[in-house]
């Protein structure tokens, strides 16, 4: 991966001045991401703009699973099931470093949601449409074995499980790892970069004004195409192309919490009942425990959606349900998170009922908008605008471009050669560390961190140790940092914090140990001003405060 340093983010505006661009994509989540990687990678000259962290939004707060959407089946989603099933592998095998395979229980009471029988079908046909390999397919415990497995259950009315496969994820590292790899083909790609204004010759959609919000100034970028993929932002732009008709929006929210894995030890990840009928995730993962997700209407400000009293008590009531024995409070809760889901309305539908299938809106001005849709089918959902956008393209004799090229293409870090070569992967890269005086179970936690990648921050270890100690933190903390400025355009201590490491979700603890080290370390490296230093600081309070506290009644949820 070369230079991707957030000092150059003013230079690449710069040069987006300058170019005229095939494709401008409006949003730097995971949609946008796919797309500006489909797109560049088939010779499109390409351009992405993002008003916030590449991945703030949804992006960065959903459950962080790349999963096959069981719980649609229920809902007759056969064909979603299939496609999303199918694409979850090629998402692991792009990337064996940020999806993992993660064996799921789905625990069976009596008058639960899933009997025996129907969990066993549904489990087969899931397995079925899928694509699911022999050897990660469901088996069917008996109570004895489903308790066996995670003695925290309820053991009132429980009557066996089915164990099943899921795929982790880091879903804001998922998205970097894919912007790193569109910006490594030659793609120019801004996060802080708002689209303020739309421009338009004969009634056609041909650029956007940008506004750059850390270093001021506004930029015009031209472009044949331009594509909205802002996510729960969609229907502003709409709105400001004066072609919000038809389908809108709805904006659910979805929180979950985590807990410290001494509290709550869980042992396996499981997929369990609520007492209202729908379906929350429990999942162990580095040393801690997190369990999501709500869903309910929101109407807040998109940026700044909050965890609720009511969130937190939903989730509470859910742990206590499930795992009777912990007594788990709201003093146990260690941090947590709110994400939104921008889902097509539908009318008569709750939250919950809603499809997650993605669609594709095209306006008189010819600015083409994708909206709905799961992180799990990121790849797909692009190659499908791509398509459409090499259509138009060649209709408009603007050159012919090729077939889409990421079904197996490595994103960023993912260059292994596949999962079957990861663990060998991992134990190279502990040999690396060894030679670079690194211990290799450090190393190791690296290398599944930023697979690859990870190659170049081991060997900048020793360096990292003289300059960690001048700012009096851990190296391993100063090499992630260090890489995050130079080549993930990390600009802000969240950018950090939160989308580059996840730690004021998984480790707060150690963000507050930290922070003042970190801060110290960006404004040296980026030269803040005194007053954005201040504003920075400020930022990662106010977001520290959102992960512990929640929101009394009227913070925008119903």
């Amino acid at each position: 991966m070369g230079r991707w340093h957030a000092a150059d983010r003013e230079e690449t505006l710069r040069r987006m001045q300058e170019t005229e661009y095939d494709v401008l994509i409006i949003g730097g989540g995971i949609t946008g991401a796919g797309i500006a990687l489909d797109a560049q990678t088939r010779g499109m000259k390409t351009a992405l703009v993002e008003m916030q962290d590449f991945a703030a939004g949804t992006s960065s707060r959903s459950t962080k699973l790349v999963h096959g959407g069981l719980r649609y089946l229920k809902q007759l989603e056969v064909r979603m099931v299939a496609e999303v099933g199918k694409e979850r592998a090629v998402v692991y095998e792009n990337g064996p470093h940020v999806t993992t395979p993660e064996r799921m229980l789905l625990p069976i009471y009596k008058g639960g949601t899933f009997g025996k029988a129907s969990t066993s079908l549904g489990l087969r046909v899931y397995d079925r449409l899928a694509g699911v390999k022999h050897a990660e397919r469901r088996t069917m415990l008996s109570r004895e074995e489903t308790l066996g497995k995670e003695p925290l259950l309820k053991r009132t009315g429980l009557k066996g499980g089915g164990y099943y496969v899921e795929y982790r994820t880091d879903d804001a590292r998922l998205t970097i790892e894919v912007l790193k790899k569109a910006a490594e083909a030659g793609a120019d790609l801004v996060n802080y970069a708002k689209a303020a204004k739309l421009l338009y010759e004969d009634g056609r959609l041909v650029g956007i004004e940008a506004a750059d919000a850390i270093g001021g100034g506004t930029y015009t970028v031209r472009a044949r195409k331009i594509v909205n993929a802002a996510g729960p932002w969609v229907d502003a732009l709409r709105e400001l192309d004066g072609s919000k008709q038809g389908k809108t929006l709805r904006l659910t929210k979805g929180v979950h919490l985590v807990f410290d894995g001494q509290r709550f030890p869980l042992r396996q990840a499981v997929y369990f009942d609520t007492p209202d009928g729908r379906m929350v995730f429990a999942i162990p993962r580095d040393g801690k425990t997190y369990v999501g997700t709500t869903d309910t209407d929101y109407e807040g400000d998109p940026a700044h959606p909050r965890i609720s009293e009511a969130d937190r008590d939903y989730v509470l009531k859910a742990c206590a349900f499930m795992f009777p024995d912990l007594k788990l409070t709201a003093y146990d809760v260690e941090s947590g998170w709110a994400g939104l889901r921008p889902l097509i309305y539908e009318a008569g539908k709750s939250p919950s009922e809603v499809s997650r299938r993605d669609e594709i809106f095209h306006s008189p001005s010819g600015m083409i908008t994708i909206a709905g849709g799961k992180l799990t089918g990121y790849r797909k959902m692009a190659e499908t605008v791509t398509d459409r956008i090499a259509k138009e393209l060649a209709v408009e004799g603007a050159g012919k471009f090729g077939p889409c090229q990421t079904r197996t293409m490595p994103i960023s870090g993912g260059d292994m050669g596949g999962s079957a070569r990861f663990p060998a992967f991992l134990s190279e890269m502990a040999e690396l560390g060894l030679q670079a005086g690194v211990d290799p179970d450090e190393a190791i936690w690296l290398a599944r961190r930023y697979g690859t990648n990870a190659a170049a921050i081991i060997g900048a270890m020793p360096t990292a140790k003289v300059q960690a100690a001048r700012y009096g933190m851990p190296p391993m903390l100063y090499a992630a940092l260090h890489y995050a400025i130079e080549f993930e355009r990390a600009a802000k201590p969240v950018d950090f914090l939160i989308r580059r490491t996840g730690a004021l979700f998984f480790d707060i603890a150690s963000v507050r140990k930290h922070k003042g080290a970190v801060i110290r370390a960006m404004a040296d490296k980026l030269r803040y001003t005194p007053e954005q230093r201040r504003d920075y600081e400020e930022e990662l309070e106010r977001e520290l405060v959102a992960a512990v506290r929640a929101e009394a009644a009227g913070s925008g949820s119903r």
